[in-house]
């Protein structure tokens, strides 16, 4: 009996035992060992950088050349994409009928005239008659609305030589300004049509402005270039040509639009750069880029702590033991380091390495790191 109760009480021992073995491997499941990360304090420093946005050159005068009589093309006077000057002559439409009504149009000008003439010393002789009381008065009176009637006549003769001159001169088509030529749509002999057919397109060449859509939080800042001494904003913006060069001459902020598109929440401005070498060419596509500084504001952290998710870009703050996952908006690449717009602020600590084992509330441990990265900022272009 004695021998029973020792095997029970061993037994329970055991149980026992193994009880807490099982309790203390599932604790162990439960509870994953800290990650090792390395961890950077969030400074903030002197900054100079460029935001850069797609843009678009646009010629500051661009017209579509068409025709303002009907009839055939008979003269071609330049070469496709010539530069030609104000005032040039580019195509000539078949003169031969608006030069014929021309000259009908002036021999009626000179019939009235003449019936003017008639029926001026008509009405002269007739009311010098009048005063000896000559004539009767009724004639007098029919001479004197018979001149009315002629100058009338000679009026809308002069009229209708204006409008058939008109049609005559606009035969002869002419550059509207100093400007680049294109490729004809049309060759000798051609038929047109008043009004429709097109006949080129010509835009200036120099300057050239460059167009592109900002976000509507940033109209403030460009409100503020735009009160600037176009002297002040040298340098502040250029462009990245699309083999990535880039553009030698700075540009000038000239127009910010009257409104925010309210589907893009953006709104458009214009940059004014000079040309004189013909490089920038309409609808050329390219990156605007705008200098921004700030003076020991900048908060700025390793790109390699940020991590994106679905488009939006996190870090993770150290909270003693544990980590935090915050979301933060960046700015401007800068070498290694990336500037953070907002998020954060100066002295959080931040994982920099071992970001890819954590989650939001990671147990953690900070180990030391090689050197920090480096704090002095360099400026690119």
């Amino acid at each position: 009996m004695k021998q029973i109760t020792c095997l029970i009480g061993f037994s329970i021992v055991i149980a026992i035992l193994l009880t807490s073995c099982n309790g203390t491997r599932d604790l162990g499941q439960r509870m994953p060992p800290p990650t090792s990360v390395v961890a950077y304090q969030v400074k903030s420093g002197s900054t100079v950088y460029y935001d850069e946005y797609p843009a678009t050159v646009t010629a500051m005068n661009q017209v579509d050349i068409r025709p303002e009589v009907s009839g055939y093309i008979t003269g071609i006077y330049f070469k496709d994409g010539q530069h030609v000057v104000k005032g040039a002559k580019l195509y000539a439409v078949d003169q031969q009928q608006y030069k014929a009504a021309y000259d009908q149009a002036i021999a009626n000008l000179n019939v009235a005239r003449a019936n003017l003439a008639r029926a001026q010393e008509d009405a002269d002789r007739y009311n010098d008659l009048a005063k000896q009381d000559a004539v009767a008065r009724q004639i007098v009176d029919h001479a004197t609305a018979d001149l009315r009637a002629v100058k009338m006549q000679v009026a809308a003769a002069e009229a209708n030589v204006n409008s058939v001159q008109t049609n005559l001169r606009y035969a002869i088509i002419c550059a509207p300004f100093d400007c680049t030529i294109g490729i004809s749509s049309v060759k000798l002999g051609s038929s047109v049509t008043a009004g429709q057919t097109l006949l080129n397109t010509v835009s200036s060449d120099n300057p050239m402005g460059v167009d592109c859509a900002v976000d509507e939080k940033q109209i403030d800042r460009f409100v503020q270039l735009l009160q600037k001494n176009p002297d002040d904003q040298d340098s502040i913006f250029t462009i990245v040509l699309p083999d990535r060069s880039i553009y030698p001459s700075p540009g000038r902020l000239t127009l910010l639009d009257r409104a925010v598109d309210p589907q893009t929440g953006t709104i458009r401005i214009r940059v004014i750069f000079p040309d004189a070498s013909n490089t920038l060419k309409p609808g050329l596509s390219c990156n605007l880029r705008i200098k921004a500084s700030s003076a020991l504001n900048s908060l700025l952290i390793p790109y390699k702590a940020v991590a994106e998710q679905m488009g939006e870009y996190f870090v993770f703050v150290i909270n003693g033991n544990t980590v935090t996952q915050r979301r933060v908006n960046l700015g401007m690449n800068i070498n290694d380091m990336v500037v953070v717009k907002d998020g954060l602020q100066l002295g959080d600590q931040i994982v920099t390495e071992g970001v890819q084992k954590l989650k939001d509330n990671s147990s953690i441990v900070v180990i030391p790191a090689g050197p920090e990265p480096g704090t002095t900022v360099a400026q690119t272009k």
